[in-house]
């Protein structure tokens, strides 16, 4: 077997590399009003993780679940490193980086998790795959969907940025919008999948969208030359990609190929700070989220309990940031790096500028700190409604000119 999974919270093993979703224990315990137990984590075999440290050099591919044969059907990486050399004087940190996961085909990270679940579907000989998204997720999903040829269902609120809605559209997903929050169509697209089946892409809810997000840790290895760095900022809502970073770096350790895992940072808004209060307070209760950062806006984390387990168990902390400083991290981005980001990825930078003394006190301005940016700012443009205005037309004469000063 390549893998088997285990449950996060009561450490039930379960040999299969079917389809599962949560442990059957653990689960029966959740109500709604607290962060869900039951999540199960991906325990790649010790032949599986011996093969990737014999490798001179190793790709996600050697660590997926269920490997892909053919990596230039829907390519998922690797994406740009950046050294933001003008950031960096700003904040004093010379071995600051930025990974670009902006750059992936549908615009964010979550290409990551819906390749994984596609390589799920086409190896159990599945056809459907249905989620819940606030748009990125959905979009991405889709985005694989059309290159692999699968049908998604997805259900979205309503009130979702119409650009992120639209990719999915034109993706040729079905689409339907809920009239209620991200948690209102995380709870339909469940019951759909019982009902009508197919595969559940829902993170956490299905592991394997954990797998598919550690994809960005291996790549992190390779891109600072085979090690590991000493703290990662990661813009955190339901959990899922902040969990998935850190399960990269674990499994490359249990691999033999880095001694430590680096710090993890979780960054959220001081409007939706459900998983920091779970790593700071052990407080696991939902919250009421009003970000403005739509992707990071989430009341009841779907992996809230596995996100502040693996930022503890790495030594790293949470940073909450108000949503104004968010989307002023959004012009100091694009003015300063030439990066457009959207809310919820600038989120991990305005975290860094607040935390900046705190991380240098602990690691030292030398150490190599890497700030996962997860989405394009043009997914949202209506974020910079009245921040940034195009500025008067001028006269066609030439006389105009002699009035313009830069």
């Amino acid at each position: 077997m390549r893998f088997r999974y285990v449950c996060s919270d009561c450490g039930r093993i379960f040999e299969t590399e079917g389809l599962m979703y949560q442990c059957p224990d653990c689960a029966k315990e959740n109500d709604g009003t607290h962060f869900p137990k039951g999540n199960l984590i991906v325990e790649l075999s010790q032949e599986t993780l011996e093969k990737a440290r014999e490798k001179e050099h190793v790709t996600p591919n050697d660590f997926y679940p269920y490997p892909i044969d053919d990596e230039s059907l829907y390519p998922v990486g690797p994406t740009p490193l950046m050294r933001p050399r003008r950031i960096q004087e700003k904040l004093g940190l010379g071995h600051l980086s930025f990974k670009l996961d902006s750059q992936l085909i549908s615009g964010s990270f979550k290409d990551r998790a819906s390749l994984a679940v596609a390589l799920q579907a086409k190896a159990l000989g599945e056809k459907r795959i249905v989620l819940a998204s606030t748009g990125n997720a959905g979009a991405a999903m889709s985005a694989v969907g059309a290159a692999m040829d699968l049908d998604i269902i997805l259900f979205v609120p309503e009130s979702a940025p119409i650009n992120k809605l639209m990719q999915s559209v034109l993706y040729g997903a079905h689409v339907v919008p809920v009239k209620g929050s991200y948690d209102d169509a995380f709870a339909l697209s469940i019951e759909y999948t019982k009902k009508h089946g197919g595969i559940n892409r829902n993170t956490a809810y299905n592991p394997i969208t954990i797998e598919g997000k550690k994809s960005v840790s291996i790549e992190l290895f390779e891109d600072l030359g085979r090690k590991a760095p000493d703290a990662v900022y990661v813009p955190v809502g339901d959990g899922c990609i902040i969990a998935g970073v850190a399960k990269g770096f674990i499994d490359l350790k249990k691999a033999g190929l880095i001694d430590k895992i680096p710090r993890i940072i979780a960054c959220q808004s001081e409007k939706s700070d459900a998983i920091a209060r779970a790593i700071e307070k052990d407080d696991y209760r939902a919250i009421s989220a009003t970000t403005r950062a739509d992707s990071i806006s989430v009341d009841l984390p779907a992996n809230g309990r596995m996100a502040a387990r693996y930022v503890k168990e790495s030594g790293g902390w949470a940073v909450t940031v108000p949503d104004e400083a968010i989307l002023d991290s959004q012009i100091t981005l694009t003015r300063l790096s030439g990066v457009l980001a959207e809310p919820a990825a600038a989120a991990a930078y305005a975290a860094l500028e607040k935390d900046k003394d705190n991380l240098v006190g602990k690691l030292g301005k030398d150490a190599e700190i890497v700030v996962l940016l997860t989405g394009t700012g043009f997914k949202d443009m209506k974020a910079f409604d009245g921040r940034v205005t195009l500025p008067p037309a001028i006269e066609n004469d030439i006389s105009a000119l002699d009035n313009l000063r830069f």
